[in-house]
């Protein structure tokens, strides 16, 4: 090569960012994440306290073969000969019961201050595999968060439900208003898909760092919110700019996409950003105010 033609090519390079002397960047880390602790995530003097009750564990029909922990939380203001309660479903539901992101607690709270209604919470775990020892490899999580049905949705309306009116001796509501639902990650964008698919069902969504990626098609949710008719759902979700980005896609980004499309249909949506990564850290400190904004002026459907 000539000396006209290297100096041209160490001018290219230098101009694109590059030099001899100093490589590429590494990808940048996630931050530490730390955040005020939510005063509405504490335990409070003075507050009524539910009872968070631990079902028998459920076999299920429509997810044939597999077995699973579960949770009825009923808070202290639910009277059995007053009207039914409202609803929220959590999925992985064992993480949400305890520290730092205790839904029982910050439902206790916000019910008695009168931020959201009497509100019963459904904490689901994944299915298992009856046939395999516990772990990683029977879990039916994937399948059942990730794939674009309603199974899940009918799982949830068929079994789980009707089983925690009649074990925890509660009545529900059944109008979509008085209904919500909520998870991470994965069961964040399951309760997208029960409220997509059963909006007469399901009118309210929390998701927190949603896979909305290509795990099994989840990424095509903005282009269909694009294209088909509103559906009449309430979202709040939350994501952090150093999410994980794989070969599934960029969870970022993907959340991102989610915002436009919604924003763009008309869709009641508040997003939450974030600097965080793939943890429950930044949904902790700021899930008190998500769920008072998804139930902010609420009114049971037919009430008067």
């Amino acid at each position: 090569m000539s000396r006209r033609l290297a100096a041209l090519a160490l001018a290219a390079a230098l101009a694109a960012g590059y030099s001899a002397a100093q490589p590429p960047k590494a990808a940048e880390k996630a931050p530490p994440e730390s955040y005020p602790v939510h005063p509405d995530t504490q335990p409070q003097d003075g507050v009524p306290k539910g009872t968070l009750t631990k079902q028998p564990e459920w076999k299920s029909q429509i997810f044939p073969n597999t077995v699973r922990d579960w949770w009825v939380y009923v808070p202290a203001q639910y009277k059995a000969d007053g009207p039914p309660a409202c609803v929220m479903v959590f999925q992985d539901g064992g993480g949400y019961i305890n520290a730092p992101c205790s839904v029982p607690v910050v439902f206790d709270n916000l019910i008695h201050k009168g931020a959201m209604p009497v509100t019963v919470g459904v904490f689901v775990n994944p299915g298992h595999d009856m046939s395999l020892p516990r772990g990683r490899n029977a879990s039916n999580r994937s399948f059942e968060y990730d794939t674009l049905s309603d199974q899940y949705a009918r799982f949830l309306l068929d079994e789980i439900l009707p089983a925690a009116e009649k074990q925890a001796h509660v009545k529900l509501r059944t109008d979509p208003a008085s209904r919500a639902i909520g998870g991470r990650s994965s069961g964040g964008i399951c309760a997208w898909t029960v409220a997509w698919e059963k909006p007469d069902q399901f009118g309210k969504v929390w998701s927190a760092i949603g896979s909305f990626t290509n795990i099994r098609g989840g990424d095509r949710y903005p282009g269909m919110i694009r294209k088909e008719p509103k559906k009449p759902i309430r979202i709040c979700f939350q994501d952090g700019d150093h999410d994980l980005d794989n070969q599934a896609g960029n969870w970022w980004l993907a959340n991102l996409q989610m915002e436009k499309a919604l924003a763009f249909k008309g869709y009641d949506n508040k997003f939450i950003p974030g600097h965080g990564g793939h943890s429950n850290r930044h949904e902790a400190a700021v899930l008190p105010d998500a769920l008072t904004w998804l139930w902010r002026d609420y009114r049971a459907e037919g009430a008067k």
